[in-house]
C-alpha cells in the first residue's frame, strides 16, 4: 500500500482547509472533529481501507461509519479527496438546501455515506450490526476456495459517542459475539461541547473495553499517520478472534491555535480564525484547495484500490460458477428481490383459531421464514415470549453465536436501545431482511433507532408483542396506553396492529414486502379469535391498503364502527346488535390507509356519513383524524392497572356493549 507519509500529511491538512471554508462559508458546523481527526482521515483513505471509488456499492468493501456524525465535513472532505463522485462544488455546498453534504451524513443522499448518523452512539450500534450482517453473509456465502465477504467495519467515534448507553450496549454485544471484523477509532481527544471530558466521565474506557471482550490499543499521538497506520494494521490482522479498539489521542480543533485542544473547537467557534489558521497550515488564498499533487497521489491510490477489486472480481465469477444457487441468492439480495406470492405461502389459519396475535405472527413468521432465507430474527432477551423464533429451538436451533455465524435467530440480550441500532446496520449492509422483538412498552428504549431508520428509509421491522392493558396483571409500568400512538406519529413508519390471524399474515408480509421503511408489527398477549365472518383474503389484503370494510352495512349508511388490533371484535359484535345501516371499517395500519389514493379512501369512509366511532385500548387522540369532530372514540386515556387482561379491558369499556351504547348516544 502506498505510504508516502510527506503527501499523506499535507493531504490531511489540505483536509483541513476544506472543513475551515466549508465550515466558514455557511457559518455554522462543526470544525473540531475534521481538524483534529485529520491525520486519521488519511490513514484511513490514504492506506489502511480497502474500496473502489468507482464502485462504492462492491459488497467486500470495507465499510466507514462517522459515528460522530456532526463532524460531516471530516466525511466529506475525504470522499471528495479519495475520488468519489463528490464534486468541490458539494462541499461549498455544505449545509444547504438540496446539497449532498447536509449538515449530518444520511444514508442513501451522499454516495459513500454508509449510514445516517448524528445522534451519538447511533453509528456505533450501526457498525455492530454491519458486523453481524457480514459475519452471517460470510457464513453462507464463503468457500473454501474464496471468501465473497472478508472485509472489515470501521467506526469512527469521539468521547460523545463512548458517554451514549447505545454504545454501551453494543459494544458489549460485540465482545460477546467475537465480531473481530470490526474496528472502533476512538477519537479521545478529552473535550465534549460544555467542556473537559473530564467534567462527566472519570473512566478508564480502554479497560471497560478489555472487560467487554476487545483487544484496546492506544496510539499516544493521535495526530501522527505512521503510528496510527501501525495500530490499525496490527487491528486488522488481528488473529484473537476479538473486535478492535484503537484509542487515538488527538488535539481537538487541531490548526486553529486559538482554540485547538478546548470546548471552543467543537463547533464554528474556530471560523473567525480561518484567514490565519489556512496560513499557519500552509494553504494558499484560494478556498476550498486541493493541490495537483494530492489529487494526482489519491487518483493513483484509487488505480490501486480498482486493481484489487478486479482480483476480486475475477474470484467471484469462479466462485459464482460453483456456488450457482448461492450466486442467485445473493444476487436477489443485492437488488433487494424476494419470492412472488409471499402471501400465498402462508396457510389459512383453521376456522376454529382462538390465539395471540404473538403467537399467530409465530406461524407466519415460519412460513414466510422458508421461502426468505435471508430473513433473519432477534429478540431482547424475550424470545419466550415475544414468540419470534425462527425454526425450533429444542429440536434444530439456529442461534448467531461465535460458533454459529449463518445462525438466523440473534439473542441480542437486554439491550433493546443496541438491538434497534444493529438492526439498522443489519439493514445499511444491504443483504439481510432484519426483525427484532420486545415488548410494545420497551419500544421507547429503541425510539431513537427508529426514528434513524424511518429517516434513512431501513426496509426492517419490529415485532412489538403485549400490547396493551390486555397485559394484565403485570400493571401500568408494562401497559403501553400511549405508545402506539406515539409510534404511529415518526413519519415514514407503518405502525400495524392486525385484529386477528389472518390480518397478522398480511401485517408481515407487509413488513417483508417493504423496502422504503421500517413496519412495526403490534401484537396482543391474550387471545383473539378470529374473524371468520369477514373472507380471508378481505382480511389480508385489507391489512396491505391498511384499511377496509370489515362489514358492510345493510340498507343507508348511518354510522361507521372503526376498530383495530384486540377491539375489532367488539366493533364487530356490536354492529350485529346495532343493526341496519352500521358499517365496520378494520383499520389496522393508519398510514397505510393514508397512502391510498382520495376514491379508496373516500370509498371506505365515506365523508356523507359523520357519525363515526373508532375503539382502541390506548390513547384517543390520533382518532379524531377518521371520527372528525361529530365523532367519538373509546380509549384509554391514562394509565392501566395490575389486575387480570380481560377484567381491566371490561373496566375501561373494551367491551361489545360500550360500543352499543355510545353509538347509540350517537345516534340519538
Amino acid at each position: 500500500m502506498n505510504s508516502d507519509l510527506p503527501t499523506l500529511q499535507k493531504a490531511a491538512n489540505e483536509a483541513r482547509g476544506l472543513a475551515i471554508d466549508a465550515i466558514s462559508k455557511c457559518k455554522s458546523g462543526h470544525l473540531g472533529l475534521p481538524l483534529g481527526a485529520a491525520e486519521i482521515g488519511a490513514m484511513l483513505f490514504g492506506q489502511a481501507l480497502s474500496y473502489d471509488p468507482a464502485a462504492p456499492q462492491w459488497i467486500n468493501r470495507d465499510r466507514f461509519v462517522l459515528s460522530a456524525g456532526h463532524g460531516s465535513m471530516f466525511l466529506y472532505s475525504w470522499l471528495n479527496l479519495a475520488g468519489y463522485d463528490l464534486p468541490v462544488e458539494e462541499l461549498k455546498n455544505f449545509r444547504q438546501e438540496h446539497s449532498k453534504t447536509p449538515g449530518h451524513p444520511e444514508f442513501g443522499e451522499t454516495v459513500g455515506v454508509e449510514a445516517t448518523t448524528g445522534p451519538l452512539g447511533q453509528g456505533i450500534g450501526n457498525g455492530v450490526g454491519m458486523a453481524v450482517a457480514a459475519k452471517m453473509a460470510a457464513a453462507r456465502f464463503n468457500s473454501n476456495k474464496f471468501a465473497v465477504i472478508d472485509h472489515k467495519i470501521v467506526v469512527l467515534c469521539g468521547d460523545g459517542c463512548m458517554q451514549e448507553g447505545v454504545a454501551s450496549e453494543a459494544c458489549a454485544f460485540a465482545g460477546r459475539f467475537g465480531l473481530d471484523n470490526l474496528i472502533l477509532i476512538y477519537d479521545s481527544n478529552d473535550v465534549t461541547l460544555d467542556g473537559p471530558s473530564k467534567n462527566t466521565q472519570c473512566e478508564d474506557t480502554a479497560e471497560r473495553f478489555r472487560s467487554y471482550g476487545w483487544t484496546v490499543q492506544t496510539v499516544k499521538d493521535g495526530n501522527d499517520i505512521s503510528s496510527l497506520y501501525s495500530a490499525y494494521e496490527k487491528a486488522r490482522k488481528s488473529t484473537d478472534s476479538r473486535p478492535q479498539l484503537i484509542v487515538a489521542k488527538t488535539l481537538i480543533g487541531k490548526g486553529i491555535k486559538e482554540v485547538e485542544g478546548k470546548a471552543a473547537a467543537h463547533g464554528e467557534g474556530g471560523v473567525k480564525y480561518a484567514a490565519e489558521a489556512r496560513k499557519a497550515l500552509g494553504l494558499p488564498d484560494d478556498l476550498f484547495h486541493v493541490s495537483d499533487d494530492v489529487r494526482a497521489w489519491f487518483a493513483t491510490h484509487a488505480e490501486g484500490l480498482k486493481k484489487q477489486r478486479m482480483a476480486w472480481e475475477a474470484g467471484f465469477a469462479e466462485w459464482k460458477v460453483s456456488n450457482a444457487e448461492k450466486a442467485v441468492l445473493l444476487e436477489k439480495a443485492i437488488k433487494g428481490e424476494l419470492p412472488g406470492n409471499l402471501m400465498g405461502s402462508i396457510p389459512a389459519f383453521p376456522v376454529d383459531t382462538d390465539v395471540a396475535t404473538r403467537k399467530a405472527g409465530s406461524i407466519v413468521l415460519q412460513s414466510l421464514a422458508e421461502v426468505c432465507p435471508l430473513l433473519i430474527s432477534g429478540s431482547a432477551d424475550l424470545h419466550g415470549s415475544t414468540l419470534n423464533y425462527i425454526g425450533d429451538r429444542a429440536k434444530n436451533p439456529s442461534e448467531f453465536d461465535t460458533d454459529n455465524f449463518g445462525g438466523r435467530n440473534i439473542f441480542f440480550g437486554i439491550r433493546e436501545h443496541a438491538m434497534g441500532a444493529m438492526m439498522n446496520g443489519i439493514a445499511y449492509y444491504g443483504i439481510f431482511k432484519a426483525s427484532g422483538a420486545t415488548f410494545l412498552v420497551f419500544a421507547d428504549y429503541l425510539r431513537p433507532a427508529i426514528r434513524v431508520a424511518a429517516l434513512a428509509k431501513l426496509g426492517l421491522f419490529y415485532i412489538f408483542t403485549h400490547d396493551s392493558v390486555g397485559v394484565g396483571e403485570d400493571g401500568p409500568t408494562h401497559q403501553p396506553v400511549e405508545t402506539v400512538s406515539g409510534l404511529r406519529v415518526i413519519p415514514n413508519l407503518d405502525v400495524i396492529r392486525p385484529a386477528d390471524p389472518e390480518e397478522c399474515a398480511g401485517a408481515y408480509v407487509c413488513a417483508v414486502e417493504r423496502k422504503d421503511g421500517p413496519t412495526a408489527l403490534i401484537l396482543s398477549r391474550q387471545n383473539l379469535p378470529i374473524l371468520n365472518a369477514i373472507p380471508i383474503e378481505v382480511r389480508r389484503e385489507g391489512v396491505v391498503k391498511g384499511g377496509y370494510v370489515a362489514l358492510k352495512e345493510q340498507g343507508e349508511l348511518k354510522l361507521i364502527l372503526i376498530g383495530t388490533g384486540s377491539e375489532l371484535q367488539w366493533a364487530m359484535e356490536a354492529a350485529k346488535t346495532l343493526g341496519d345501516g352500521v358499517r365496520v371499517v378494520s383499520m389496522p395500519c393508519t398510514e397505510r390507509f393514508d397512502r391510498m389514493d382520495e376514491a379508496y379512501r373516500n370509498e371506505v369512509l365515506p365523508p356523507s356519513c359523520v357519525k363515526r366511532l373508532a375503539i382502541e385500548a390506548g390513547v384517543t387522540a390520533m382518532w379524531y383524524k377518521y371520527v372528525g369532530t361529530q365523532g367519538k372514540v373509546i380509549g384509554i386515556d391514562h394509565f392501566g392497572e395490575s389486575a387480570p387482561g380481560g377484567i381491566v379491558m371490561r373496566k375501561y369499556g373494551m367491551t361489545a356493549q360500550n360500543v352499543v351504547d355510545t353509538a347509540k348516544s350517537l345516534l340519538a
